[in-house]
């Protein structure tokens, strides 16, 4: 079982052989995000991947980017999802991930909206994971679990940042089954550091968040063990502190706290390491 680590598209505004450059050279395996829509952008995409030998993790954002378009029903996202999927097909990724229903629909809705865009995903061949994301159907973890069972199987991007915020503490410590089924369903991990006011943590290096990262790594550690049992050969990491809002600026100057890229190559140091210790432990707990 080895760790795979992915550099976010999120927060890059230069050229994609740039961002592949960058990539490569910290170590990472691939990119994450969208597949352009335009025809010379899809080629120099895959060019840069190819150029640097990266593997891709395609993003659909189903309508909007981060939260939907007001109003936008399940028909309209389906929509959106499906002309998504189909176009990142020839970019042959790894799986999919996505940021997909809506926190304002109502339950049955997001129940329609999942089961459907699961078989759209499973008739191609092709795996996704619904990420657990603030604005969207999984934004909540007693709501996700509420939801999972009354949906198919369908697999997770993990991003544990975005209930700190909604929930206002480190919330998965009061919620072992919802971490437990949580690390039965992690197909791909966002390991971006929240706290009680904030999907981001300023600056994870600080001391002041010492506990925040802490209980991060104890949740992650239990998705890579539900990994483990599940006999997956990889874990995929897309270390996700990224700007929009997200990174903290001082106010009217707006300069940034901290470089966003330093932070995702930090957090993906700290992750090598902390994955390296968890599985040289289990490797002496249960040889073989």
């Amino acid at each position: 079982m080895t760790p795979r680590f992915f550099k976010t598209l999120w927060g890059h505004a230069g050229p994609i052989r740039e961002a592949a450059r960058q990539a490569a050279e910290a170590g990472f395996d691939g990119l994450e995000g969208p597949f352009p829509a335009g025809r010379e952008d899809r080629a120099a995409f895959l060019d840069a991947l190819g150029a640097f030998d990266l593997d891709y993790i395609a993003e659909i954002s189903a309508t909007g980017f981060a939260t939907p378009h007001p109003g936008a029903t399940v028909g309209d996202q389906l929509d959106v999802f499906e002309r998504l999927l189909d176009a990142a097909l020839d970019a042959e990724p790894l799986f999919f991930t996505t940021m997909a229903g809506s926190d304002l629909w109502p339950f049955a809705a997001s129940v329609d909206f999942l089961t459907r865009a699961h078989a759209m995903a499973g008739d191609r061949g092709v795996r996704i994971g619904f990420e657990t994301h603030r604005s969207r159907s999984l934004y909540h973890p007693v709501r996700t679990q509420e939801l999972l069972a009354e949906l198919p199987p369908i697999e997770l991007t993990i991003d544990f940042s975005h209930w700190c915020v909604v929930t206002e503490r480190l919330v998965l410590d009061e919620l072992p089954d919802v971490l437990a089924l949580c690390a039965d369903r992690a197909l791909h991990i966002q390991p971006r550091i929240g706290y009680d006011q904030g999907a981001q943590v300023p600056d994870p290096r600080a001391p002041e968040y010492a506990a925040a990262v802490e209980a991060h790594l104890r949740w992650w550690r239990a998705l890579w063990e539900g990994q483990r049992r599940r006999g997956l050969e990889s874990v995929t990491m897309t270390p996700e502190f990224g700007p929009d809002g997200y990174l903290q600026c001082e106010p009217f100057t707006q300069r940034p706290v901290a470089d966003l890229w330093e932070l995702n190559v930090w957090t993906a140091g700290l992750l090598r390491r902390e994955f390296s210790r968890w599985l040289n432990a289990e490797s002496a707990v249960n040889p073989g």
